[in-house]
């Protein structure tokens, strides 16, 4: 009983003692430690050790002042990371069932399926986002990707009766990608590409259970495995290498570049309908690219002709071999009235061969219906010669030599002569000012031929984002290209038009190298710029 009672007494005036002594502190010592001013070190005086004790894992936007912080972009990914979740899942299960079914019925396998798949409640968070300023159509950026995730995927295999699964747990990836969206369009999403490659080589860890066995716990196993991985993903995806994932199709025309030239030769027509009453026909060819806004081009007029001959000559800018179409319509032409139409026919360029001339002569028809019972009437021949030459891409402008000791050399490929087209982009102008308003517009000029921008309204930075193309028999390397920006006039004011700036670029930098890219200081401007990309392309 004695024992007892002294260690309750010992453990009563114990805890006595301790309530007693904590009341002390707070009176008389931790009252005015709250009441002293905190102290603040910068974080220059502190060693290495110190701050990775203070700070275990520093931001990559603290580190680099190149990286941004993104603190909404993963606060807007936690939130809709369940709804992600499922999507994901959904979509790597449609994505991987041909591949399964691939198996099944072979080697004993009767059926593989899925029979957990999650990513698990923890989403990937960027730790942070390097923008590349870019003067090319493109917009480049470099984000830190960490995920640790809590991923459970089962898979199911069924081998001659007996069930195996396969287990994959516990997930960490650490990427560091590249993403580039080009080019930038004016259709929604306004990028028509992604390309994705790694900077550098991934970091990926896992855990692999086979039949309730953790795989990865043989020796040695573990290594082999997680470098054999890094390795295979950064031969495929590591920089300079790029993943192109197409966002906008064909169709939109975003993603359509000029890649050749068409010539067109209308020839002659034969035994053509009789529309004038009191005499024959008056009939010219009228022709356009299927795709294009441009205006369609023609032929003169043969008055009073059946059989009418014209070799002519006509060039048209092809962007889709495969898809577009040649239109010639057939006109009878009045001088007061409508012009009544003959015929028409249509010729797919994916009949073309490039570089090779072809002659067709065509049986113009009412209509392309194929149903159309006017279209059985005989409305004559039109007799025309096609040929398609592409373009050369940069790589055919350069050839390599060798002087026969074993070294190379590069040799710029002629380009003195030739046709070919001049892509005038005009991006954007800065800081152009008028003396009464802004509402900027661009002109360019070359060998005679205007073409403008729209009209960007009460601006002092316009970004127009327009191309031009003119087509030219030989290489422009003599000539220059004006291009002004000016001011549109309001009202009925009768004063001249108003310039904000020009600038004269001489096209033998252009012919010689295939394209300059470059931002012009403005000609009569105080502080204006503007950006224009030119390319030269030959066929």
């Amino acid at each position: 009983m004695g024992l007892v009672g002294a260690v309750l007494g010992f453990g009563l005036g114990l805890s006595i003692g301790l309530a007693g002594a904590y009341l002390v502190y707070l009176h008389f010592f931790a009252s005015r430690r709250l009441l002293q001013d905190p102290i603040v070190r910068p974080l220059r005086d502190f060693d290495s050790e110190t701050i990775q004790t203070i700070i275990p894992d520093i931001p990559l936007w603290v580190k680099s002042p190149d990286y941004e912080r993104v603190d909404w972009l993963n606060k807007f990914i936690r939130d809709m990371w369940p709804f992600l979740d499922k999507a994901i899942c959904n979509n790597i299960k449609r994505a991987t069932r041909p591949i399964f079914d691939q198996y099944v019925g072979k080697h004993g396998i009767e059926s593989i399926e899925f029979g957990q798949l999650t990513l698990g409640a923890l989403p990937p968070t960027f730790q942070g986002i390097k923008v590349y300023e870019m003067q090319e159509k493109e917009l480049v950026i470099e984000p830190v990707i960490r995920w640790a995730s809590v991923a459970n995927v089962i898979v199911n295999v069924k081998v001659h009766s007996l069930k195996v699964s396969a287990q994959l747990v516990d997930l960490h990836i650490m990427l560091k990608p590249r993403v580039t969206l080009k080019p930038l369009v004016p259709s929604f999403p306004c990028f028509a590409n992604l390309c994705v490659s790694l900077m550098e080589k991934p970091c990926i860890d896992f855990g692999l259970k086979l039949l309730g066995g953790d795989v990865m716990a043989i020796p040695g196993l573990y290594r082999f495995v997680q470098d054999q991985i890094s390795k295979q993903i950064a031969i495929l995806y590591h920089w300079p290498k790029v993943i192109q994932i197409p966002i906008l199709d064909g169709a939109s025309g975003a993603t359509k570049k000029p890649v050749g030239i068409l010539h067109v030769k209308v020839i002659r027509a034969m035994n053509l309908l009789k529309m004038d009453l009191l005499g024959k026909s008056d009939p010219y060819v009228k022709m356009r690219l299927s795709g294009e806004r441009l205006p369609s081009k023609k032929t003169s007029v043969k008055m009073s002709n059946l059989n009418p001959e014209w070799n002519e000559h006509f060039r048209f800018i092809v962007k889709d071999p495969e898809t577009q179409v040649l239109e010639l319509h057939m006109f009878d032409w009045e001088k007061v009235k409508m012009h009544d139409k003959l015929g028409m026919q249509v010729i797919p360029l994916r009949l073309l061969t490039p570089y090779e001339s072809k002659l067709f002569t065509l049986d113009l028809l009412r209509s392309m219906n194929p149903n159309d019972p006017h279209n059985k009437k005989n409305r004559g021949k039109l007799i025309v010669e096609l040929t398609f030459d592409l373009f050369r891409d940069d790589s055919s402008r350069t050839s390599v030599t060798s002087d026969g000791a074993g070294n190379a050399s590069l040799r710029r490929d002629d380009v003195s002569s030739g046709a070919g087209m001049l892509l005038v982009s005009l991006e954007n102008a800065e800081d152009v000012e008028g003396k009464r308003h802004t509402d900027p517009y661009a002109v360019v000029l070359f060998r005679g031929e205007q073409k403008k921008t729209k009209v960007i309204r009460k601006t002092r930075d316009p970004r127009w984002n327009e191309e031009f193309q003119f087509m030219v028999e030989e290489p422009p390397a003599d000539d220059k290209i004006h291009i002004e920006v000016r001011n549109k006039r309001k009202g009925l004011a009768f004063r001249g038009k108003e310039t904000l700036g020009h600038v004269d670029i001489n096209l033998v930098d252009v012919v010689n190298n295939g394209r300059i890219n470059e931002k012009y200081h403005l000609i009569n401007s105080r502080n204006g710029k503007i950006h224009v990309e030119i390319k030269w392309s030959t066929v």
